[in-house]
């Protein structure tokens, strides 16, 4: 059942002005690689009706979805999170049978509190991650579906802070940087990174913020001043495509959809694509362990 629209108002405590420090990267990224990878952006999204404009005038409707949907004064509920989860690709699939057997009071909870509780950011994203189902006394196929769940907990976590407010998060989803699997867009903005077996960046929002800094240089650099946030967004998710592609196999498997377009796949990963004619995006039944 979903939660009733007079619910519980919860007073907003977010923490002031909260900026992240940008920690300087261990490691350069390389600006002939940017280049690369911006100039295949471009190419791309030209041979779509709007070119790059539509894709930035869809990131700024998906920010404003998440901001219109997390009122400081009450957390949202079951449905509403549901049309959230919609536009964040690599959760979408998983995680909805878990929030919904948490229950809409506990999971609006939740998402208040990422988005306005007292705690520094990192400690509340980590908090909404440590709040789904644990692996105590699980078999081994349900250990790693507890694994890909808290993943999933993880992006739509990242994608929540980021967009609501583009300009003071980053974006930290696995796709971005994982240090755990030593994959991630930034990888691919490392010059000679096919031949190193550690990459030392870990999952800091400083190490993020760090990255996005340099980034918004080289964006600076060609004379783009507006939605920073948002082109950065993209040079990413183009970095990341980029790579996907060019393996057989890769972590997003057949979700991510082989066989279609550049631009399909870059509007599927930033959760800008079109959803199917009177369908959800949201997987409702739990997915198999096995």
């Amino acid at each position: 059942m979903l939660w009733s629209r007079k619910r519980r108002q919860v007073p907003a405590q977010p923490v002031a002005g909260e900026v992240i420090a940008a920690a300087p990267l261990p490691m350069a990224l390389d600006a002939g690689l940017f280049q690369h990878h911006f100039e295949r952006l471009l190419a791309s999204v030209r041979q779509d009706a709007g070119g790059i404009e539509a894709y930035l005038a869809a990131l700024n409707a998906k920010s404003h979805r998440i901001d219109s949907a997390l009122a400081p004064n009450a957390p949202p509920g079951l449905a509403e999170i549901e049309g959230l989860l919609a536009g964040v690709f690599t959760a979408r699939r998983r995680l909805y049978p878990t929030l919904e057997a948490l229950g809409a009071q506990r999971v609006g909870t939740l998402v208040h509190e990422l988005v306005y509780g007292n705690a520094v950011m990192a400690r509340r994203l980590q908090n909404f991650v440590d709040a789904m189902p644990g692996t105590a006394g699980m078999s081994r196929a349900e250990i790693k579906a507890a694994a890909k769940l808290r993943r999933a907990a993880w992006d739509f976590a990242a994608e929540l802070l980021h967009f609501r407010d583009p300009r003071r998060f980053p974006l930290m989803t696995r796709w971005v940087w994982d240090a755990g699997t030593q994959s991630g867009a930034l990888r691919e903005l490392i010059r000679g990174s096919d031949t190193l077996r550690e990459i030392p960046f870990d999952n800091s929002p400083e190490l993020f913020e760090g990255a996005r800094r340099w980034l918004a240089e080289r964006i600076a650099e060609r004379g783009i001043y507006r939605d920073e946030p948002l082109w950065i967004d993209l040079l990413l998710a183009q970095a990341y495509t980029t790579y996907f592609r060019s393996m057989a196999e890769g972590g997003l498997g057949a979700d991510f959809g082989r066989g279609v377009t550049p631009q399909e796949q870059l509007k599927k990963l930033l959760g800008i694509d079109a959803a199917p004619a009177g369908r959800t995006r949201v997987k409702k039944a739990a997915m198999s362990t096995g």
